[in-house]
């Protein structure tokens, strides 16, 4: 059994920051945890952009707190997000992700698990780590 609490990841190296400050990452299941799948609390900041394409991994998301949008870049459809939306990138969807007028908390599920330290590159991808 694993049990973690979100306040020995804050400033951990399970804590991850965007590199440009966007968000911030809680990694709370990686997968060195053997579950085949890794669990996040993710905070996108308010007033933010970030482009996203996970080529490798897919991801489903549910917001428990805030608001921002989601802008998928093939249909050029933007959905809002708030507390109770759950978005699910069943197809690598390419997609920016807006942080609305209040920080947004999110509970991210990645398939395949990340190993810990994956930030975006310059193409919105997570590298798969095997």
């Amino acid at each position: 059994m694993i049990i973690r609490n979100i306040k020995n990841i804050i400033g951990s190296n399970r804590e991850v920051y965007a590199q440009d400050g966007q968000w911030i990452s809680r990694r709370m299941l990686l997968k060195s945890d053997g579950m085949g799948f890794s669990l996040h609390e993710t905070i996108i900041k308010a007033g933010t952009k970030t482009h996203i394409h996970y080529k490798y991994h897919l991801e489903a998301v549910y917001c428990v707190g805030g608001n921002g949008k989601i802008e998928d870049l093939k249909t050029m459809k933007t959905y809002d997000i708030y507390d109770g939306i759950m978005y699910a990138l069943n197809l690598n969807d390419n997609h920016n992700l807006y942080g609305g007028t209040e920080d947004m908390r999110l509970i991210c599920v990645f398939n395949p698990p990340i190993v810990g330290d994956e930030n975006h590159d310059e193409n919105g991808v997570y590298q798969l780590k095997l």
